[in-house]
């Protein structure tokens, strides 16, 4: 159980932060760039969840994206526990392929809803899903920096897996709301010219 009585504590005045291990290491090092791309992930889930919320309520959707915040805080704890071995522990908490195939199935229960694409999509259709490309164009950006952190440090595979298929599933999920709110925007090739 995790217990914050005092928000501030002083110690990262000087540019560090602590991670799980008890280690000190740079505010621009590799591992908190990646924590902190997470944490904007799951930020901005967070705000296309309450433009999702605001239209449905709490739906089984709703109540999904909340799992998978959840699993975003796992993420960062994950990313800030340095080491070889990434065997989940009560003292050190991994992701774990189980919560890769959960969104692996989650992904394809949404899909088998969805028609073929047959084009591009342009981010945008209904605030909910305008909302969530966001997410989804984030999520990738946080991708990006676990990959560039594994370039330099220990990551766990199941981290790395569990971004990619983030970006995936919120693409279809974006579909799947603006299937029921006047559909995709769909990209016209050279439509301007």
């Amino acid at each position: 159980m995790v217990k914050l009585n005092k928000i501030y504590t002083r110690t990262g005045d000087d540019g560090t932060t602590g991670l799980v291990d008890g280690s000190r290491v740079s505010k621009t090092n590799v591992r908190l760039h990646a924590i902190g791309e997470v944490d904007e992930t799951n930020s901005a889930l967070g705000v296309a969840l309450q433009a999702l919320a605001a239209d449905e309520g709490e739906t089984p959707l709703v109540v999904e994206l909340r799992r998978i915040q959840n699993d975003l805080f796992d993420l960062g704890a994950d990313i800030a526990t340095p080491g070889e071995s990434f065997e989940p522990s009560p003292m050190e908490l991994r992701i774990v392929a189980s919560q890769v195939e959960w969104l692996e199935a989650a992904i394809d229960k949404a899909n088998e809803q969805l028609p073929p694409l047959t084009s591009f999509i342009l981010p945008g259709g209904s605030l909910a899903a305008a909302h969530m490309h966001m997410a989804r164009a984030i999520s990738r950006r946080a991708e990006r920096a676990l990959v560039a952190a594994s370039l330099d440090v220990s990551i766990n595979p199941q981290a790395l897996n569990y971004i990619n298929r983030l970006s995936d599933y919120l693409f279809v999920l974006c579909r799947l709301i603006n299937s029921t709110r006047g559909g995709d925007i769909m990209w016209v090739p050279g439509a301007s010219r």
